[in-house]
């Protein structure tokens, strides 16, 4: 395969992380402009329209068929993370140079992949955008989701409304797909040009960190991988892939000022320095995953005020998110007040209110955790390894898309169809993956968080439920994917 064009590399986008880190390549130097027209797809000299594009190899692969195992499997550049074995893959694909890039790169490397693309419907051509995605996928053989934007825009900010309306199309599409998991295209570019961004704005360590490399069900497996990299790697198979003019609009867009403007100001005065905001980023998110889990934590073990007073502001502040369910309309100003009475303000028992009527659940069971190739225990699930496991109660805003049902559900609507009552539904003891529901023991297992039949898998099981925990089905498991 070729990192660079005309230049054999190892790895398929190029010199990487280890490169970068040590000051060997430099993404504003060799980035190109972006230009503003559209560029239908193309195939290299001998190939045939519709029938297939190039492989890496010189050959023209057709269709989704997996490659020949007597020739090396595409290898993902350093700072490439690749999905789990045997997880079947949702792009989101835009039609641009990352996401393209990242479909490539996994059907070369042999994952089962489909696409998923959203037209937003907000500026003449999209329609076109759309064609050519599903001409690319037609020539794949990859299988398309696709739909056009309907209903207006949410109030608000035009990108984060587009944003909201895009990941709502793709968990439905990860339903509908029977997919594990959707991966998003965003490159260490993207990284900084968020962090820079937030900190413009003002942010702490969750917004320097500028976006996490896995949140639920979706993965950012390029998050180390720079966009020039991106652009030999398409280069050096011959494939043009569209460019949003949304991208180079200044005088419209925060971030195509961050991107065109402020970045290569900084980088032109400091050289370097764009590495070195990646890496501060790095070095944010896992802080900030330290005080997710620490939030986690303090959350399971029912908000006393004791805990609350010994751990750090940021850990508290964090745990009232969580708590809350995240709403956007909690500012600094009301996590302040927030603090300021759970440490000092009026708890009853020492043990801080979370709602109308509810007190904090006792703490939670031990959470058990082994490697499994695949088992027919009942009581346990079986989940995607690599997430952080903890384990905690209902709170506000939860929800999962259970296995073999259709799309995603309140949790409060899981347990009323579970039958659980409702004195005994805030002592359910509930299992998360990195901050996200991923199963309700005795009743469902998120479908994003579990692991194929027959791929390597955690099982994951509970231990000391006492009294005071639920037994909600008399059958062990029953939706468990391995059952």
């Amino acid at each position: 395969m070729s990192g660079t064009l005309g230049a054999p590399s190892a790895h398929p986008f190029g010199p990487g992380r280890d490169a970068w880190r040590a000051g060997k390549t430099d993404s504003f130097a060799r980035a190109k402009p972006i230009p503003t027209h559209r560029v239908s797809f193309s195939l290299p000299p001998g190939g045939r329209v519709g029938g297939g594009i190039p492989d890496g190899s010189g050959a023209v692969a057709k269709g989704n068929e997996r490659r020949d195992s007597s020739r090396p499997a595409s290898r993902p550049a350093p700072g490439a993370v690749p999905p789990p074995a045997g997880a079947r893959v949702l792009v989101a694909l835009s039609g641009g140079p990352d996401s393209t890039a990242l479909l490539l790169w996994l059907r070369e490397a042999g994952f089962d992949v489909a696409a998923a693309h959203y037209d937003h419907a907000l500026r003449p051509g999209s329609a076109a955008d759309a064609g050519h995605v599903a001409a690319l996928c037609a020539r794949l053989g990859v299988p398309l989701t696709a739909e056009r934007r309907t209903a207006p825009l949410p109030a608000g900010s035009l990108q984060a409304a587009a944003r909201t309306l895009r990941y709502e199309f793709l968990e439905r599409a990860l339903a509908a797909g029977g997919r594990d998991l959707a991966c998003l295209g965003h490159t260490a570019d993207d990284v900084v040009e968020g962090a820079v961004l937030h900190l413009l704005r003002g942010s702490g360590l969750a917004g320097m960190r500028g976006m996490p490399a896995a949140r639920g069900p979706f993965r950012r497996p390029l998050l180390d991988v720079w966009r020039a990299d991106v652009e030999a790697f398409l280069a050096a198979r011959g494939v043009a892939p569209l460019r949003d003019p949304a991208n180079a609009d200044a005088g419209r867009f925060a971030r195509a000022r961050v991107r065109h403007f402020i970045l290569p100001a900084l980088e032109a005065g400091r050289p370097g320095i764009t590495r070195r905001l990646r890496a501060a980023a790095a070095a944010a998110a896992r802080l900030q995953a330290g005080v997710e889990a620490a939030a986690a934590r303090l959350v399971a073990g029912g908000l006393a005020r004791d805990g609350l007073a010994a751990v750090p502001r940021a850990v508290r502040v964090e745990a009232y998110r969580q708590l809350y369910g995240r709403q956007p309309a909690l500012s600094r100003a009301h996590l302040d007040a927030m603090d300021r009475l759970a440490l000092a303000g009026p708890t009853g028992a020492g043990r801080l209110a979370v709602g109308p009527g509810r007190t904090a659940p006792p703490a939670p069971p031990e959470l058990s955790v082994r490697p499994c190739a695949g088992c027919a225990d009942g009581l346990a699930a079986h989940l995607l390894p690599g997430a952080t496991l903890t384990v905690g109660y209902r709170r506000p805003g939860l929800r999962m898309r259970p296995l073999g049902g259709a799309g995603s559900r309140k949790l409060q609507d899981i347990l009323t169809d579970a039958r659980v009552p409702r004195h005994l539904r805030d002592r359910l003891p509930l299992v998360f993956a990195d901050g996200r529901l991923a199963w309700v023991p005795g009743i469902a297992v998120d479908a994003s968080a579990a692991a194929p039949p027959g791929s390597p898998a955690w099982h994951v099981s509970l231990r000391g439920i006492g009294e005071s925990q639920v037994v909600v089905s008399g059958s062990p498991h029953p939706r468990s994917p391995l059952s």
